[in-house]
Parts: C-alpha cells; sequence; structure tokens
C-alpha cells in the first residue's frame, strides 16, 4: 500500500468508532430472507455460502479492511489490509431451536445486534439462520442471513453495494469467477502513517479557511429561502420516552408490504413520494404507542433523516458519504391523510434546508475536528447536561430509507425474498427505525431499548395498523 493509495477514515466515520462502548454497538445490521434453492440443486450447505464469502472476498472494501490507529492518536485511522483473512470466524451458522417461529427469531437478532464487533478483525460478522419453520411468510426449509457492518465502514448504500456483490441474478451461478481473488497490500508502517498524519495537520489552518466559506453564505441562503416560503420555521422540540439514557439490552421486529401497494398508496396523492408515504407510516405509529404509554403527542416529534450524497463515482467507495436532515413528522396529527400531507410539505422544507447548508458542509466541518475531541466521554456528558436541564431532546427518532434491487437475487442458488433493517441506536435516541425495499417487497423495522420499549410485537402491530388505515384512506 503506497502512500498514494493508504485511504483515511473520515471524521464522520471515525466519529462511529469513537462513540462505541460495549451498551452503545455502532453497526448496521441487515436481516435477508431466503427461499430453498430448485429442486434439481439440491439444498443450500453451509459450506456453499460460506465459499461464496471466500471467493468474493475482494468485491467490497467492507470485507477485508481493519482499522490502523496513528501513533499518539493525532489523527483519524487508515484502513489497512487484512493479512489473514479469516472466513470461517466471519461466518457463522445458527439455528433456531423448535417451534422456530417470529419471536424467537427477533429475540436471537437483538441479541446478535447487542454485541460489538471485534475491531482487531475487518468489522463484519454475517450469520446463516436456520431452523425457520413457522414464520408465515417463508416456505419449509428456508433460512435466513443476518450481516452486522460496522457503521464506521460502511453506509446504507455502501453496505448495499457489498450485499449485492455476493449475489447473483440467476440461480445459477457464473461459472468464470466474478471477482478476483483477495490478495492483501502490504500495510504502510506505524511511522509512515504517522507521518501522513503529521502532514494532515500542517494543513489544518487551510481545512478551517475552507470551512469558514463555505459556513459564510449559509445565513443568507436560509433567510432567502424563509423570505420565498421554501423553508418553515424551526419546530417545537419536546422529548419522549425514547429520549432517555439506553441500556445494552436491544430488541427488534419488522413489517413487510407490497411496494406496489405502498407506490399506488403514493400515485393517489399528487407530489408525495413513497418516503412521504412510509414516514407518515411510522409517525402514526408513534403516535399510536406513545398514546398507549400515557403520552399524548401535542407536539411533532423530530426525526433525523440520513440523506446520501454519493456520487456514481463513489458507488465502490466505503465509508459514510452522507448528511442528515430533521424533520417534523407530524404524529400530533391524527387523520392519515392529513398528516401525509403535512409530512409531504415538511420533507420539501427540510430538503431545502438541506441544500442551503449544503449536503457535504456537515463533513467537511467535522474534518477540522481534531479527533481527540471526537470521543464518546465527552458526546455522553453532554447529553447528560441535557438530561439534567431538562433540555428537550432535538430529535425524538431516526427514520431511514434504503432502496435495494428489484430484480430477483440469488445466493447459491436460494432466491433472496425480502430483508429488514436495524440502524444503531445512542443515549437520548433509543428508537430507529430503517426502511428497505427489494425484490418488491418494502419494510420498516426498528431497533429499539429493550428497557424503554418492552413490547416491540406491540410497537409491529401499531406500524401495521398505521399502514392500514393510510391505505384506506389513500387507495380505500
Amino acid at each position: 500500500m503506497s502512500a498514494q493509495n493508504m485511504q483515511q477514515l473520515t471524521a464522520l466515520d471515525a466519529l462511529f468508532l469513537s462513540q462505541e462502548a460495549a451498551d452503545t454497538p455502532m453497526h448496521i445490521g441487515l436481516l435477508m430472507f431466503y427461499t430453498p434453492a430448485e429442486k434439481n440443486s439440491g439444498p443450500v450447505r453451509f459450506k456453499d455460502i460460506l465459499n461464496t464469502f471466500r471467493e468474493r472476498a475482494g468485491a467490497a472494501p467492507i470485507f477485508y479492511r481493519t482499522v490502523g490507529k496513528v501513533p499518539l492518536g493525532i489523527d483519524y485511522p487508515f484502513w489497512l489490509d487484512e493479512q489473514n483473512l479469516d472466513m470461517e470466524f466471519h461466518v457463522r451458522h445458527i439455528a433456531l431451536p423448535k417451534p422456530g417461529d417470529w419471536r424467537q427469531l427477533c429475540i436471537q437478532v437483538a441479541r446478535l445486534q447487542a454485541r460489538v464487533l471485534d475491531r482487531s478483525r475487518p468489522l463484519w460478522e454475517a450469520y446463516v439462520i436456520g431452523g425457520l419453520d413457522n414464520i408465515d411468510f417463508l416456505p419449509a426449509g428456508s433460512f435466513a442471513i443476518l450481516f452486522k457492518m460496522h457503521h464506521a465502514a460502511v453506509d446504507g448504500a455502501s453496505a448495499l453495494e457489498a450485499i449485492h456483490a455476493l449475489h447473483d441474478p440467476t440461480p445459477k451461478a457464473p461459472k468464470t469467477p466474478t471477482v478476483e481473488p483477495y490478495q492483501p497490500q502490504t500495510n504502510p508502517s506505524p511511522l509512515k502513517m504517522f507521518g501522513r498524519a503529521y502532514i494532515n495537520r500542517l494543513r489544518s489552518p487551510a481545512r478551517w479557511l475552507k470551512a469558514v466559506r463555505e459556513i459564510a453564505p449559509i445565513p443568507g441562503r436560509i433567510r432567502q429561502g424563509l423570505k420565498e416560503q421554501r423553508l418553515q420555521s424551526m419546530k417545537e422540540r419536546h422529548s419522549t420516552r425514547f429520549n432517555a439514557p439506553i441500556s445494552p439490552h436491544r430488541v427488534v421486529e419488522a413489517r413487510f408490504f407490497d411496494l406496489d401497494e405502498v407506490k399506488a398508496m403514493k400515485s393517489s396523492i399528487d407530489n408525495v413520494t413513497v418516503n412521504d408515504v412510509l414516514v407518515t407510516v411510522v409517525a402514526g405509529a408513534m403516535r399510536k404507542y406513545l398514546e398507549s404509554k400515557g403520552e399524548p403527542v401535542t407536539v411533532s416529534p423530530m426525526a433525523m433523516i440520513p440523506v446520501s450524497f454519493r456520487s456514481e463515482d463513489e458507488r465502490d467507495a466505503g465509508g459514510n458519504l452522507v448528511t442528515a436532515m430533521s424533520m417534523a413528522i407530524h404524529s400530533e396529527i391524527e387523520d392519515p391523510l392529513e398528516r401525509l400531507h403535512a409530512v409531504h410539505e415538511e420533507s420539501l422544507s427540510s430538503k431545502a434546508y438541506t441544500e442551503a447548508i449544503g449536503p457535504r458542509t456537515a463533513l467537511d466541518l467535522a474534518q477540522v475536528i481534531p479527533p481527540q475531541l471526537a470521543s464518546l466521554a465527552m458526546l455522553r456528558a453532554g447529553t447528560q447536561l441535557m438530561f439534567a436541564a431538562g433540555t428537550a431532546a432535538p430529535i425524538n427518532t431516526v427514520i431511514t430509507n434504503v432502496a435495494g434491487s428489484q430484480q430477483p437475487l440469488y445466493l447459491c442458488g436460494a432466491r433472496l425474498v425480502c430483508c429488514a433493517g436495524f440502524g444503531p441506536i445512542m443515549d437520548s435516541v433509543g428508537l430507529f427505525h430503517a426502511i428497505m425495499s427489494c425484490n418488491g417487497k418494502i419494510s420498516i423495522a426498528i431497533n429499539a431499548c429493550r428497557d424503554l420499549m418492552p413490547d416491540p410485537g406491540f410497537y409491529a402491530q401499531c406500524i401495521q395498523d398505521s399502514y392500514d388505515e393510510l391505505r384506506a384512506a389513500t387507495i380505500g
């Protein structure tokens, strides 16, 4: 690995490492469901899946990159190539006990989600899960794979690129390998990393100057947006039960819907998007759940919505190329159709704010922060001060939307049926919603602190009820 191709973690990538602790894992989870392979190819064996991972390890950086710390911690870490990639450590096989139902699967996945990844190795694990004999949307012999990937190494878009590299468009894999065998490059010495980090520190004044130039015109653009009524005034903040310290325990749940039906709901109302529809469903679910706990929703919850600015040239790059917008999701509105219109208007305003600020501005600003300041201790201290002062939380949940392939995908001959995603939670943000689509299905899945949501099955029913109400209001 030469000095020219030494790749360093961005400040945002490194933040996901510095914010991680035993009770705060910072990885993404992707749960994929497969039907059995066609009869003429026989059942899918674990060793077939293991071999597929082994053969395609070079397809995406997540599979083979490890974190290399800079001496004295004077700069953000560098990505290094794993010299002895051990697929049998990363790819594991487990099975549910009988009866093998949905509740058991959610409990098992929640336990796996609660465990941090081993940082001495490439930052991912895959669990092949069998014994799914009583899950109603799967035929006998089906299996699932839970893929855990550290958020420092991937965002939603780059995670899907890695997933797609493992799959084929037909049940029969091509005879010729689609990926060159993984060959690790020689890693730079600690001295070389220290030298590159020292040069980066010398460039800090120029970075600060660039950041100031980016920030200076932002107030003017916001004032102009407010004048033209493209931007709405900032909304009142209000904390919910999910804005509290989290425990090490997790719960997960998911509901699956037909993508064509969701598109029909979208098309029944002028100009709204699929994302508007699903955010409206989430807003209705939060309203139902909070009211059931004696927390009437009189002020709209605020959601953080990650937005990718990954260009086509950056499609294969790992790491995080995202910004985030904050928007009111209007759970205070009971009528689902009225709520949908409000969410649409709010989304337009939030996108305009993001454009006024600039999608890359936050990442560029983060780059000038010394790595010693980006620590879990400092963030938790700030959160504790917020709790002590009784200040309302700036956001109440995260909602991310990742669009997967709508074309059939196969792993060792087994067809990918549907998938669900799980994002990381932190103190004061104890509920994460992930919307994912693939193969004609779309899911709304949650990862939450078990202490803050002891009844995830009930919340899943809230999601279903909210969806049913919006469907009835839009397409009947």
